[in-house]
């Protein structure tokens, strides 16, 4: 059963709604923060930064300016207290030590309330290993985070990670990803999305939801992989979940801008490390209805 703080309350209230994304600000190369503040914005959601570390550009690129914002996030998140906001949604991203997943988790104690949505997406690893940031102690941490979490969007290798799974890779039989799925939602979800799911000339998402069966949506593979992705995907999710679209609907509308997006990235010669020019087609989620081919 989801825990809810007694705070809330706003000395600021009003009609449109908010969410909380916690994650790092990378100034170039399209991901993290940069990618959810415009996108959350576009979809008429106000979108309200924790930054957990600065960087120049992110780590795909051979150098980079980093700093670690782990010691100013609690003064940054108490002066929020002090204003007794409240949110609709709260998202996190990549969290970069045990500490950063302290912070989280108690600013879900301090933050969440009854009507809020919070979205987990688990950064910590690709590919069958986790990131060499992190440990096992972190892992750990992070099956903590994500049992708090109401909408859940790992890929394959983090949610094999946070079930104890083996990961393979190689075709995955469709019983042993709905399996994996549901064991999931069993940690405390309400809803999870298992991402990037590799299906000959499709990628596939597996969408499952407490008391429902789960649904496979599948796009068109198109192009190779790029850097932010998984934060656009998830940012659509976010303000979709607290603007009340149906999962399925969500998930599928994400997945779809994200082709056009890399379409467009091919088109325009966008280097793969620049992430995707999601920019040239923000208008698609302006729109009240959200057309998927």
């Amino acid at each position: 059963m989801k825990q809810y703080s007694n705070n809330a309350g706003s000395q600021h209230p009003n009609r449109q709604k908010k969410i909380a994304v916690i994650n790092d600000f990378t100034g170039f190369g399209r991901c993290s923060l940069t990618v959810s503040i415009p996108i959350i914005s576009a979809m008429k959601v106000q979108c309200c930064p924790v930054p957990t570390s600065v960087f120049s550009n992110h780590t795909a690129y051979e150098s980079w300016f980093f700093e670690d914002f782990t010691d100013r996030m609690q003064p940054y998140i108490d002066e929020w207290k002090k204003l007794q906001l409240s949110f609709d949604g709260i998202s996190t991203g990549f969290l970069g030590s045990k500490e950063q997943i302290r912070i989280v988790l108690q600013f879900l104690d301090d933050f969440v309330r009854e009507g809020t949505t919070v979205i987990v997406d688990p950064v910590m690893a690709d590919d069958g290993e986790a990131y060499s940031t992190y440990t096992p102690e972190m892992c750990r941490e992070m099956k903590r985070l994500a049992a708090r979490a109401d909408i859940l969007t790992p890929n394959l290798t983090e949610a094999c990670i946070l079930t104890g799974r083996d990961w393979h890779d190689g075709k995955w039989k469709m019983e042993q990803l709905v399996s994996l799925a549901q064991d999931l939602i069993r940690m405390g979800p309400e809803k999870v999305v298992i991402t990037g799911i590799p299906q000959g000339e499709f990628i596939a998402n597996l969408c499952c939801e407490k008391g429902t069966a789960p649904r496979f949506v599948r796009t068109h593979r198109v192009g190779t992989q790029r850097c932010g992705t998984g934060d656009v995907f998830a940012a659509v999710i976010a303000a979709d979940a607290v603007n009340g679209v149906d999962f399925q609907e969500s998930v599928r509308k994400a997945s779809h801008f994200i082709k056009l997006c890399v379409q467009k990235s091919i088109e325009m010669d966008i280097p793969l490390t620049d992430g995707v020019c999601f920019e040239e087609l923000m208008g698609l989620l302006c729109k009240s209805q959200y057309e998927t081919d």
